[in-house]
């Protein structure tokens, strides 16, 4: 493993990295809330530091439950000279004994050491996240995905990286299907490109993950943005009946509605268009096709029966069942500009 940089080859300013890219180097700084991408991170500096250096000695710290002079202890050099991996987790709940040896550390690193640090988020530390930004050495935000945009390219990256294929159709199903948990969203894209033989479609997301109520949910969403009364109801009954529940079917039919209604009012190209909105250009060009369904007054009263109906399901109504069946019913008739 070659030597961490030192004082005369940092710069002054910390490098950001990506949970992609970062590189092992003298002192790692991995903050952020999203616990999968903080994991990620980690294992890609531990993969590339074990790569260079198969005889490297780990060790874990917690900093919470940390012990005054362990840092220094386990950073110095051994007998026989090993390269050194040092992870420490929880610096977001750091006691001061673990402030006070690592503001020492990272002023003075050692060489042929990477320490790594994971810091969950807050201002617990701040004196020390700043000293490692003003060190120069790298530093990975890792942030949750919470727009579906966001989780669609985490999907496309999943596949590129492992030089596979999936359709911008079957990103989006299987977001639906289960983007709600990033872990889960990884898992399912490994598992599709450990079985799938050639590119991922639609068809074989559905049936891998086409029970789940997410995905139950936007079939129904879009049946009835089609103008396919019969089958959203027949998919929305289906759903009732294994036990799903009207508020995220609702939900569902809300956001493909707000969508439309978005790219209905926007001006240009697909591209600037998913540009301006923080689209994903192949969504627009869906929207765009299902803007053509529509008249705004056909759009207005969609968007009015589906606010109706959340506040039914949330409480509003005795028969969020009907509520849900009736917002059904008017998208699916307003569609075909009735």
């Amino acid at each position: 493993m070659a030597a961490a940089p030192n004082a005369r080859n940092r710069t002054t300013a910390s490098v950001t990295a990506t949970w992609r890219d970062v590189e092992p180097a003298g002192v790692v700084l991995i903050g952020g809330p999203e616990e999968y991408l903080g994991v990620r991170a980690m294992d890609r500096v531990r993969a590339q530091v074990r790569a260079t250096s198969p005889d490297v000695e780990v060790t874990r710290l917690n900093a919470a439950s940390y012990e005054a002079g362990s840092l220094t202890l386990h950073v110095s050099p051994s007998l026989f000279g090993e390269n050194k991996l040092i992870e420490v987790e929880g610096v977001e709940s750091m006691n001061d004994a673990f402030l006070a040896d690592a503001l020492s550390y990272v002023a003075r690193p050692e060489p042929d050491v990477v320490l790594v640090l994971r810091h969950g988020g807050g201002v617990r530390g701040k004196k020390l996240l700043d000293a490692v930004k003003a060190g120069g050495w790298p530093v990975v935000d890792c942030q949750p995905l919470k727009k579906d945009a966001d989780k669609s390219a985490f999907v496309t990256s999943e596949f590129r990286a492992a030089g596979r294929k999936i359709s911008g159709e079957a990103v989006q199903s299987l977001v639906n299907a289960v983007g709600a948990s990033l872990a889960e969203l990884a898992a399912a894209c490994s598992q599709l490109i450990a079985d799938a033989s050639g590119a991922v479609t639609p068809e074989l997301v559905d049936r891998y993950y086409g029970g789940r109520i997410e995905a139950t949910a936007f079939k129904v969403a879009d049946a009835a943005m089609a103008g396919n009364g019969p089958a959203a109801l027949s998919a929305l009954r289906h759903a009732l009946a294994t036990g799903a529940d009207p508020v995220p079917l609702v939900a569902a039919l809300a956001a493909k509605l707000r969508t439309v209604a978005k790219v209905a009012g926007a001006r240009g190209s697909s591209a600037q268009i998913a540009r301006d909105l923080g689209m994903q250009p192949w969504l627009v060009e869906q929207a765009q096709r299902d803007v053509r369904r529509w008249t705004p007054e056909g759009l207005v009263r969609s968007i009015q029966v589906t606010a109706e109906a959340d506040a039914q399901v949330k409480g509003l109504s005795r028969d969020p069942v009907y509520a849900v069946e009736h917002a059904v019913t008017v998208i699916a008739t307003s569609a075909r500009g009735h």
